[in-house]
């Protein structure tokens, strides 16, 4: 099975996708009214909106450095996990969302590294919690939050995952345990991004290593953005042999392509290789 993943909402239609992912609430903080006719997708807790609205809301390390877009290493802005108010406002969303399609994809999931969030609200509630351990406070915190998304979403519940399976480093960089938080989702998205995939064996890694670590079923989202329809059908060769399905980001356009090539390709007994086969790579 084949979705989009955009923000346009005319795509979720077209009749190359199988289905179709619609950005309710990116990270910018933009929001748009839920389809009826499409997954509604949310953003948790990156959100630039909200950041330059209530700065306070930043998550901080230990030395005050919040998680925003002047540090390295970050896109956008995060919001940390442990706001009520900012949660309550989320879920509120959801609602909305679960209105219009009882299916809803839950991004942006977490804390925004392992140093973080070292607040007043987080460092109070740690001190008050039943852990001595952070970072089991901290996976506590998000499956917490999980849960109580899950109560407000009667359809499928996706969630995206940041793309490294590798053992307990989801669990340390964003304080996710798979395994309390597996009951709760019916299907991962693990994006695995790239502007060209002129090769493909990384590919196969990654995705092996989420085949490992996950018992629930797991999708593979790959970039669309300007990428070659050649390189572009190579990544989705080996993205079909291990995802559950394969989801196009952002240019439905060129996702059509390549899915009208694949298949008259396929009508035609052409074969791209399979993973590990040194397609692509």
């Amino acid at each position: 099975m084949y979705g989009v993943v955009t923000r346009n909402a005319e795509e979720v239609d077209w009749p190359e996708f199988d289905r179709g992912f619609y950005e309710v609430k990116d990270v910018t903080g933009r929001s748009a009214e839920p389809l009826e006719n499409a997954v509604n997708m949310v953003s948790c807790f990156g959100d630039n909106a909200a950041a330059d609205a209530d700065p306070s809301l930043v998550p901080v390390d230990d030395m005050g450095r919040p998680a925003d877009r002047e540090q390295p290493y970050f896109d956008w802005a995060y919001i940390c996990p442990s706001r009520e108010d900012y949660r309550e406002g989320l879920l509120e969303i959801i609602d909305d969302c679960a209105a219009e399609n009882g299916d809803v994809r839950l991004d942006d999931i977490g804390f925004p590294r392992a140093e973080y969030c070292r607040c007043g609200v987080c460092e109070q509630r740690f001190a008050k919690s039943e852990y001595d351990d952070r970072l089991e406070w901290r996976a506590a915190v998000i499956t917490d939050f999980l849960e109580e998304a899950v109560e407000h979403i009667p359809g499928r519940v996706y969630m995206t995952l940041y793309p490294d399976p590798y053992p307990g480093h989801l669990y340390e960089r964003a304080g996710i345990d798979l395994e309390a938080l597996e009951p709760f989702v019916d299907e991962f998205v693990v994006p695995l991004y790239d502007t060209a995939y002129e090769t493909t064996y990384w590919l196969e890694t990654i995705a092996k290593g989420f085949e490992s670590a996950l018992e629930t079923p797991f999708s593979i989202e790959l970039y669309a953005v300007n990428v070659d329809i050649e390189n572009l059908l190579h990544a989705l060769e080996v993205a079909d042999a291990y995802g559950n399905d394969v989801f196009f980001g952002y240019d439905a356009s060129n996702a059509r392509a390549a899915l009208r090539r694949r298949r008259a390709d396929d009508r035609d007994g052409e074969s791209f290789g399979e993973p590990g086969s040194g397609a692509g790579s």
